[in-house]
């Protein structure tokens, strides 16, 4: 019996999800028996979060030295005196303030007119390409995080290397290899006492028990170790570092067990969430307002987030990334419209940074995308293969960025050589 495509186990707040028959997948259950219950802890660590709406880049890192920018957004422009200047040029928007210690010590790079060389203006499309990484082909069936996970055969034996936190997994973990969404770390009966436990180990005990086919049979292994390693890690017996608040809110609770789950010392080697909300057609703000209170809400689980890993950030990379960007010029109803390229922060010990890396195009009329938009001058797949080859030792992209052809010359420089 082939089965292609298959949620395996959802089940206390845990999916695991893997498409195909992946023999690698067989192996890691069969040899369950041997897997070590703690890893090594100087693996190179990728934490992915995904701004889904199209950020306003222009907002996020302001081109404040460009006097164009506030003719064309004459009531949205964030206040040139409001700026976190970093270099007389861009600077921050002031409610990710709590970012620019981290440009002070250079662990933070922002990386400006980054995007898909597809045109499209559709969020479902650009978010698919980006995932799939594939811009323009709509038949890709996977994720290009997954294909990393599948083709990079040197990892960790574990059932937490790759981990969505949210209730389903999404688009760029789907895919060959096994990977886990998990909504809530609590609600794998962590914290219950004994019975709770019990009962929820006897729940997956009966699920592998029963299984009717080898491949189900093996995801319940999974699910069933993933259960027992967090509950011999304990996790949420757990106090954020050095003051480290993390803001409420599911980025901030999605950062928290990040770091959580990377303390546990579990083996967690890729990370993803997803930050909702960016789609700011009306009413987007200036200094204030709804773009303000997202980025107020990013900029303070980032810097919770860093705190809170201290040392250990020297083997972590934080990227965000948004599907396209916004229009240069804001609209009728004090918002933007669908643009193109956009802003992306990568944050961490390897980052090279305090810089704002890749190739300005500027917001003259004449260099402008289709006459109203910031051009891509960085493809996404450049710094994605960057950091996937200089971070997380990557030594072949072709299987990861099907088509595209790779050369470090154009890579935007976002990880210390």
């Amino acid at each position: 019996m082939t089965i292609s495509r298959r949620v395996f186990v959802k089940s206390g707040g845990l999916a695991l999800v893997s498409l195909g028959l992946d023999p690698l997948f067989l192996a890691r259950a069969a040899f369950a028996s041997t897997r070590p219950t703690a890893y090594p802890s100087n693996h190179p660590i990728l934490v992915c979060l995904f701004q889904r709406g199209a950020v306003d880049g222009l907002n996020m890192i302001v081109p404040h030295g460009d006097r164009l920018y506030y003719e064309e957004r004459p009531r949205i422009a964030v206040a040139e005196r409001d700026v976190v200047d970093l270099d007389g040029y861009f600077g921050l928007h002031p409610r990710l303030a709590a970012l620019k210690p981290l440009w002070d010590n250079k662990s933070l790079a922002l990386i400006h007119a980054v995007g898909s060389p597809d045109a499209t203006r559709s969020h479902f499309d650009a978010q698919d390409y980006m995932e799939s990484g594939t811009p323009g082909r709509k038949a890709t069936g996977d994720g290009w995080l997954n294909r990393y996970c599948d083709h990079d055969r040197e990892h960790l034996n574990t059932p937490f290397r790759a981990v969505a936190f949210g209730p389903r997994l999404p688009r760029i973990l789907a895919g060959a290899a096994p990977s886990l969404a998990i909504e809530d770390l609590q609600a794998f009966g962590v914290r219950a006492p004994g019975p709770a436990r019990d009962r929820l180990t006897a729940a997956f005990e009966e699920l592998y028990a029963g299984a009717a086919t080898g491949l189900l049979a093996t995801s319940s292994r999974e699910a069933f170790e993933a259960v027992q390693l967090l509950t011999q890690a304990n996790p949420t017996q757990y106090q954020p570092a050095a003051g480290a608040a993390y803001p409420r809110g599911r980025l901030g609770a999605a950062m928290l067990q990040i770091a959580q789950l990377i303390k546990a010392n579990v083996g967690l080697q890729v990370a993803f969430a997803d930050v909702t909300g960016w789609d700011t057609h009306v009413n987007q703000g200036a200094s204030e307002g709804q773009l303000a209170a997202r980025l107020a809400d990013l900029g303070l689980a980032l810097a919770a987030f860093a705190t809170d890993m201290g040392e250990a950030m020297r083997d972590v990379v934080v990227i965000t990334m948004s599907e396209f960007g916004r229009t240069i010029r804001e609209n009728g109803s004090q918002g933007t419209d669908h643009g193109h390229a956009t802003a992306m922060l990568v944050l961490g010990g390897p980052v090279n940074g305090g810089k704002v890396l890749g190739r300005w195009p500027g917001l003259d009329p004449a260099d402008r995308f289709e006459g109203r938009d910031v051009a891509v001058t960085t493809d996404f797949r450049d710094l994605f293969g960057e950091i996937l080859t200089r971070h997380m030792r990557a030594t072949d992209l072709s299987p990861v960025f099907p088509g595209f052809t790779f050369d470090p010359a154009r890579f935007p420089g976002a990880i210390t050589l």
